[in-house]
């Protein structure tokens, strides 16, 4: 491995500032989409219309020199509108596989709970194992590969709730938020002719970006953090306040954002404040509150932070 800890996070600084060009103001969001890259995840981005989620998710494509596409999700889109259909070729009688847009490395899934759950289900297996299944043959889809999904809250009319299987396939999911009133009077004057993210340019190649991925995998992870993610995730599944705790796929998935966060960081190891400031994007979708505790108008982004404070940090990372 050629890359030294400074060039990558060099590199990382590079990425965030191109996005930030058109993303204003969201500095940390945009590192979290960044670290989710990095692990290998994919992104789920829930906030109300107009805050800025596909902006975010284009801005993210556009600054990588790879392959994306863009599937706006609707009521009547089928399973073979994403993965892609055998067309019958009658020059020689047979079937020919046309892939759909999935075949990308960056796949924005734009309003992802407006489409049905048949629909939605037609993710679970390229998200998880980086296939997609038809007619009995098997493709796989390029490396990198990341789905990048917006959803508006389940409350707005024509929305469906993502089955927690498939909220479990999301490495991280975030909410924007709206801007401070200083950035957003800047997006306002930047951007009065228009959005300004057709016209940022690619700053990483898709095999820089392949040597950044690698690279995050060679970042140490000691005992004792990888006891402390553990002691964490079971800690959620014994929560009075929680009726569905995270599961195993929710531990390793904050192993990896916490090596990806260390690694943007320009550290060869990861550190307890690594863990806590992935376990709030990684935990708090995948698990499932009591009656009680949402009627009492509590979070699952608040419980997460029960649960890192109730849970002792380790002192000796090396034990």
């Amino acid at each position: 491995m050629n890359l030294s800890p400074p060039e990558f996070a060099q590199r990382c600084e590079q990425i965030v500032a191109n996005m930030g060009r058109v993303i204003q103001g969201k500095d940390d969001s945009i590192r979290q989409v960044l670290v989710c890259l990095l692990a290998e995840g994919h992104l789920l981005i829930e906030d109300v219309p107009g805050t800025g989620k596909t902006s975010m998710a284009r801005a993210l494509a556009a600054t990588l020199s790879v392959p994306w596409n863009r599937v706006q999700f609707t009521p009547d889109l089928l399973p073979s509108d994403i993965t892609g259909v055998s067309v019958f070729d009658q020059s020689n009688a047979t079937f020919t596989f046309r892939p759909g847009p999935i075949f990308a490395s960056i796949v924005i899934a734009d309003e992802i709970n407006r489409a049905s759950p048949k629909t939605q289900s037609a993710l679970l297996e390229v998200m998880e194992e980086r296939t997609v299944t038809t007619d009995a043959s098997v493709y796989s889809v390029p490396r990198p590969f990341m789905v990048a999904a917006t959803q508006n809250p389940i409350d707005m009319e024509g929305t469906y709730r993502l089955p927690e299987a498939q909220l479990d396939r999301f490495l991280m999911s975030i909410s924007l938020g709206y801007p401070d009133p200083d950035h957003e009077a800047l997006i306002l004057r930047e951007q009065k002719d228009g959005a300004t993210v057709t016209s940022l340019p690619a700053v990483i190649s898709g095999d820089q970006l392949l040597e950044m991925i690698d690279y995050v995998k060679t970042v140490e992870v000691a005992p004792a953090i990888e006891r402390y993610i553990v002691a964490l995730t079971v800690q959620t599944r014994t929560m009075p306040e929680i009726r569905l705790g995270a599961s195993t796929r929710g531990g390793l998935n904050v192993l990896r954002a916490a090596r990806a966060t260390a690694a943007a960081s320009g550290r060869t190891y990861v550190s307890p404040d690594d863990v806590k400031a992935v376990a709030g994007p990684v935990l708090a979708h995948r698990i499932i509150l009591q009656p009680e505790a949402e009627l009492q108008g509590r979070t699952q982004t608040e419980v997460i932070e029960r649960v890192l404070q109730s849970v002792p940090v380790p002192r000796a990372v090396d034990a």
